[in-house]
């Protein structure tokens, strides 16, 4: 003989989720508005990826370039990482790209290309820059 199962009532409540405010500052990931942007080669001038920022909507991002596979990948999140920290300490978009270009060691894993900083019509621009369909 089969014991009926009884349904648990505590399966059946509602579940409330609250957004907690908190975490770390971001910069926005989405501009349609003009943005400014970097190359960024590895040392033997392979594209890993690209910065990218826009003051007016307090937005900047790091598009890495899938071809370059996981090797691009790992060396992107010291760019990725460079936007957070910027962003921490209430840099501008535009002047952490800046900041980037002023502190890229070409004798690092990875660094801006001399002379790449670039204007693009948006974000989504230099998305299909690094990674074309």
């Amino acid at each position: 003989m089969t014991e009926l199962q009884r349904p648990n009532p505590r399966l059946n409540e509602n579940l409330l989720f609250n957004v907690a405010p908190g975490g770390p500052p971001r910069y926005s990931h989405l501009s349609q508005k003009p943005v400014q942007y970097l190359t960024v080669t590895d040392r033997d001038g392979e594209v890993i990826g690209y910065a990218w920022a826009n003051d007016e909507d307090d937005a900047a991002g790091w598009v890495v370039r899938k071809a370059g596979g996981d090797e691009a990948f790992n060396k992107g999140a010291r760019w990725a990482r460079k936007l957070h920290d910027a962003k921490a300490r209430g840099v501008a978009p535009t002047a952490a790209l800046a900041e980037m270009i002023q502190e890229s060691d070409p004798t690092k894993s990875s660094h801006v290309v001399p002379g790449s900083l670039t204007e693009a019509a948006n974000a989504d621009v230099v998305r299909r820059l690094a990674n074309p369909e």
